[in-house]
């Protein structure tokens, strides 16, 4: 795979190296690997290599990322304290037809992170959006967890204090399936 670094301009459609496949402008919500940067998708790495600029949490977390496979991109930081200005940024950017990728830290953005906020407004404006498959944390744990995958129900994080835990745990308690928190 090519994963060298050339600059690409916003364009009406991107052109992907070595696929010859085409990135039209847009939202892509990447996948990324949890613990091992070798847990990443040759899609994922498509997109990271074809984008105009990385939506992100962290600079230096997405950085060690796109320098493991050689990448040098535009990062917007976009995380829990992302301002309304900081979306509308964002969205503009979308709207002047540029293909972003959206990653988070860790695993699939969105789960237990702000994105969603980004993703509805460019969904309410029909802006084109798209999820590519990848690594999950709660799909992982729930994998290792020896418990029935069947039915399960994933709640994000626990409250730290301890009334406030116990009080959100005492809303499921009743919920016939796995619970992931």
């Amino acid at each position: 795979m090519n994963v060298s670094n050339h600059t690409k301009k916003a364009s009406a459609k991107k052109e992907l190296s070595h696929t010859g496949a085409e990135l039209k402008p847009g939202l892509y919500l990447v996948a990324t690997p949890i613990g091992n940067l070798r847990d990443i998708s040759l899609r994922a790495l498509d997109v990271l290599e074809g984008c105009d600029a990385l939506v992100c949490e962290d600079t230096r977390v997405s950085g060690k990322l796109l320098s493991a496979y050689g990448l040098k991109k535009e990062m917007i930081v976009y995380n829990d304290h992302a301002s309304d200005s900081q979306r509308e940024f964002v969205l503009k950017r979308l709207r002047d037809g540029a293909v972003l990728a959206m990653a988070s830290d860790a695993g699939t953005p969105l789960v237990s992170d702000p994105g969603y906020k980004l993703v509805r407004a460019a969904l309410a404006e029909t802006i084109y959006v798209t999820a590519l498959p990848g690594a999950s944390a709660p799909v992982l744990a729930l994998q290792l967890s020896g418990l029935p995958c069947d039915s399960f129900s994933f709640a994000g994080f626990l409250p730290a204090k301890t009334k406030a835990r116990k009080d959100e745990l005492a809303k499921w308690a009743d919920v016939p399936s796995t619970l992931l928190f």
